[in-house]
């Protein structure tokens, strides 16, 4: 069955959060590596950039036990444990026929980010998420890349509308909300705005289905399979495009 609500792009970005999270050691060449072999049309991941300057894929942002942990910043790249990747070997190992998502942890890691996907001709593909609009505003006149607006409803202390058209017009390509939080009329709104709508959390074959039949522009799960099963049920041949 075709979606309720079409969404802005032609078939939706299926993300695979922290790479096939659910499938192998998430934020790894490995976890990268499956989710492209089950299908996935987007990969994504948290950035950082070390004490040299160097963009890398990790989720906290840490490293070592408790009472010895070393934050990223403060370690040059070559000391990091070989599972976390730069971001320059994520690109040497998986290629760039896949949208990437990036939240942007460490302000620091823009540039890096920007330059590492540049220098591959991905730049057009790159989705970087914050949770402060403001800081996204500070990056636009310096990358062509998608900026996304990553928050929760609840946060949105203006109102949805409100903030739609200030995102339209500090150039905020997205918005990126947990799926609980959507409903058809809310992507709708966005859209009308030209706004792409996203929604993270889409673990179970419902809630991916209900995102997709709202008209999402891209979900993101750890459970690729299901992402992309769930896809191609709505949009019949998207994988084999």
């Amino acid at each position: 069955m075709p979606p309720r609500l079409a969404p802005m792009r032609e078939v939706p970005i299926g993300f695979a959060h922290r790479g096939a999270r659910a499938h192998a050691p998430e934020n790894t060449i490995e976890a990268f590596t499956l989710a492209l072999k089950l299908g996935a049309s987007g990969l994504e991941s948290d950035v950082w950039v070390t004490a040299d300057g160097v963009a890398v894929l990790d989720h906290d942002g840490v490293l070592g036990p408790l009472l010895r942990r070393k934050k990223i910043r403060d370690v040059a790249a070559h000391e990091l444990p070989d599972h976390i990747p730069t971001l320059e070997q994520f690109y040497e190992e998986m290629g760039t026929s896949f949208e990437f998502s990036l939240d942007v942890k460490d302000p620091d890691a823009f540039e890096p980010t920007v330059a590492a996907a540049k220098n591959v001709g991905a730049e057009d593909r790159l989705w970087l998420c914050h949770h402060e609009i403001d800081q996204l505003v500070t990056w636009r006149h310096d990358t062509s890349a998608h900026l996304v607006d990553s928050t929760r409803l609840s946060k949105i202390k203006e109102g949805p509308e409100r903030r739609a058209a200030r995102q339209r017009d500090l150039g905020i390509d997205a918005v990126n909300l947990r799926n609980i939080d959507w409903t058809g009329g809310l992507a709708t709104m966005f859209h009308r705005f030209g706004r792409y709508a996203f929604g993270w959390d889409a673990q179970h074959p419902r809630e991916i289905a209900l995102l997709l039949d709202a008209g999402l522009d891209g979900v993101f799960s750890d459970h690729v399979d299901r992402l992309t099963e769930a896809i191609e049920g709505f949009y019949p041949g998207s994988s084999t495009a």
